[in-house]
C-alpha cells in the first residue's frame, strides 16, 4: 500500500498491535477500528510464516472480544484469504480493487 494512504483520521481511535523481534525491530502491525474492522495488517516478508501475523490477528480479535464486539470484519487481499479462513473468517461479496490490489470482505462472528 502507498505510504501516503496508510495514516488516517482513525489511527488515534484504533487499538494497534505491533510485533517485535528480540532486537526491538518491528516485524508486523495491525489495527482494530472502533467499528470492529481489522486493518493495516502487515508483516515483513522475512518474518512471514513464523506466526507473527497469527499473533497479531489473535491479539486484535481478543481486543475486539474484550470490548464486547460481536464480530470483526476485514478487507483481505485475495492471496491472504486462506490465512484468515484458518481463524474462521468467511468471505462475503465480490472481489474489488483497493490501491490496485484485489480484495474481498471477510467476517468473523464471535
Amino acid at each position: 500500500m502507498p505510504a501516503e494512504i496508510e495514516l488516517d483520521e482513525f489511527d488515534p481511535l484504533c487499538v494497534h498491535a505491533l510485533a517485535f523481534d528480540a532486537q526491538g525491530r518491528v516485524l508486523g502491525t495491525g489495527r482494530l477500528l472502533p467499528d470492529g474492522h481489522i486493518g493495516r495488517m502487515a508483516v515483513l516478508r522475512e518474518a512471514r510464516g513464523a506466526g507473527v501475523g497469527s499473533a497479531l490477528l489473535q491479539a486484535l480479535m481478543d481486543a475486539a472480544r474484550a470490548r464486547g464486539d460481536r464480530e470483526v470484519l476485514l478487507s483481505a487481499q485475495t492471496h491472504a484469504i486462506p490465512f484468515y479462513e484458518r481463524f474462521g473468517f468467511v468471505v462475503e461479496g465480490e472481489e474489488y480493487d483497493d490501491a490496485g490490489i484485489p480484495h474481498r470482505v471477510m467476517r468473523l462472528v464471535f
